[in-house]
């Protein structure tokens, strides 16, 4: 057995007025997720919260993200939050705040067997 990376989904979100990377970032996994509809754990008759997921985020001021609230957006199986500095920041053209931007990536792995070793023994 070995997990084979299944889905890569990506999608962006963002903090208008806030410039919160937080909130850019759980809008961006949502974005990722929201516009997927996973059959493949169907299709393989596998469990569907079986899935481990690496969920990747890039965004201005990644230390100061709650991974927590990222990791929570996800509706199945277990993950893990990597933060990295990436994404926008827009000034407004007062100069009083910031539009901030966030990516994410969403890997989701299935532990599924592999070929069988040479000589025909599993």
């Amino acid at each position: 057995m070995g997990l084979k990376r299944m889905v890569l989904q990506i999608g962006m979100g963002t903090d208008i007025r806030g410039g919160e990377p937080t909130k850019a970032a759980v809008r961006a996994l949502r974005d990722a997720l929201w516009h997927n509809s996973l059959t493949v754990t169907h299709a393989l008759g596998v469990d569907v919260d079986s899935m481990q997921v690496k969920v990747t985020i890039g965004v201005p001021h990644p230390e100061q993200v709650d991974r927590e609230a990222v990791l929570a957006v996800l509706p199945h199986g277990t993950g893990t939050v990597e933060v990295v500095a990436g994404g926008l920041e827009i000034p407004t053209e007062d100069g009083s705040g910031v539009t901030l931007l966030a990516q994410a990536a969403a890997e989701v792995f299935l532990d599924l067997p592999g070929p069988a070793p040479a000589g025909g023994r599993a």
